[in-house]
């Protein structure tokens, strides 16, 4: 009872943010907004990329159902020790996953450079993925050791030890993240940019946080940004088809003045902790479903345990979004007080379904399982919301 009292306790601390408690989002009718035409497309394009979605998820676990049955005979045919079978068994089931995926990835592909989303050959899009597989394979092969040394040495706790090693390994891989830009990215070239980065920085008092530029352009047409690194690595990154001519320079202030904000309120951070809060939980509850089968010290239980966590993430994504949806709504909230110009936070947001195809006002189960961020309409809702707040107090 203990354990689950602090459990609670802190996440009501991290479930915090600065965004009044009383504040109520006008209800606004999308075509005030945006043409017919537009939203078509959008409709058109998002309910594509979704059902390309649903229907990879589907395939995966399809073929993670179908490895459990075969997974225990390849363990007992690698003629290796428990954990050296089962990084073979954990090898095999990544490539079996890529492999399924393949079809679902080459079907987005073509339906982002369909819609002029994407610039690079099919050449360099095959091309492009073998890296991150390679980075992947020696990710899994960690991560199965660990897993399988715990939970042979401990066989009924293993849950225990493993959460605080997860939050190791994620707090490494975030403090690492800014290294794996360092390529391709620029410092911030027009004295208005730096001008704007550094007055923003001290409203937001996050003075000292480097702000680059990354090339992005080459590959891509879609705008984007974000906050990344940890401490001394922390860094806000800006896509260089922001600075294309496309958003006017309100536009990008507020953009960055959102990312800012994410490093104000310790956004990074908080996402550890939440890491560390549904990691024990979710650690239980395979443990528990991997006991009857022999645990995950079987190199054979393996698959059926990455099926047991796959099926998990499908039930706690919403949890996930819903927590991910109120710290962007908090840098919203941030980068309005911050720029005091919700007219640009409104115009930037209104492009996203230009320059994106966001859909503005997506379907409900969708909302939930898909989006990370609050939608289009809720985020301009927050500009109008903002505006009448301050109203009354402008001379």
């Amino acid at each position: 009872m203990l354990g689950a009292a602090l459990w609670f306790v802190c996440a009501a601390y991290l479930w915090r943010t600065s965004v009044p408690a009383d504040l109520s989002l006008p209800t606004l009718d999308q075509h005030r907004y945006f043409r017919p035409g537009e939203l078509a497309r959008a409709v058109r394009y998002e309910r594509f990329v979704r059902v390309d979605f649903v229907l990879s998820t589907l395939a995966s676990i399809v073929a993670l159902a179908f490895f459990v049955r075969r997974a225990p005979r390849l363990a007992r045919g690698t003629g290796l020790g428990p954990i050296g079978a089962g990084m073979i068994v954990g090898v095999v089931m990544l490539v079996l996953l890529w492999a399924v995926d393949l079809p679902f990835s080459v079907a987005g592909r073509w339906w982002d450079h369909r819609h002029g989303l994407l610039k690079t050959s099919w050449g360099d899009w095959l091309l492009g993925p073998w890296a991150g597989l390679s980075a992947a394979v020696v990710g899994l092969m960690l991560q199965v050791a660990i897993l399988m040394g715990l939970a042979r040495r401990f066989p009924r706790y293993w849950w225990l030890a493993v959460t605080p090693v997860i939050a190791a390994l994620a707090a490494v891989f975030v403090f690492g993240s800014p290294y794996l830009l360092a390529r391709g990215v620029d410092p911030p070239k027009t004295a208005q940019l730096r001008a704007d980065m550094q007055r923003l920085e001290r409203t937001e008092h996050v003075e000292g946080t480097p702000v680059d530029i990354e090339k992005i352009s080459d590959t891509s047409t879609e705008p984007n940004a974000f906050a990344t690194g940890l401490g001394p690595t922390t860094r806000v990154a800006l896509y260089d088809t922001l600075l294309d001519g496309r958003f006017s320079r309100g536009e990008v202030r507020f953009v960055l003045a959102h990312e800012l904000g994410h490093v104000a309120h310790n956004h990074l951070w908080k996402g550890l902790g939440w890491t560390v809060l549904l990691t024990l939980p979710i650690a239980y509850v395979l443990a528990a479903a991997t006991r009857r089968r022999g645990g995950l010290g079987d190199p054979g239980v393996l698959p059926y345990g990455i099926l047991v966590l796959v099926l998990l993430n499908v039930v706690l994504t919403p949890v996930g979004n819903v927590v991910s949806r109120r710290y962007e709504s908090e840098a919203d909230w941030s980068a309005l007080r911050a720029t005091n110009d919700p007219a640009s936070g409104r115009g930037l947001f209104e492009k996203f379904s230009e320059t994106s195809l966001q859909q503005p006002n997506p379907p409900t189960w969708a909302y939930v399982w898909l989006e990370t961020h609050p939608t289009i309409m809720q985020r301009i809702a927050m500009t109008e919301a903002w505006t009448k707040r301050r109203s009354p107090r402008m001379p």
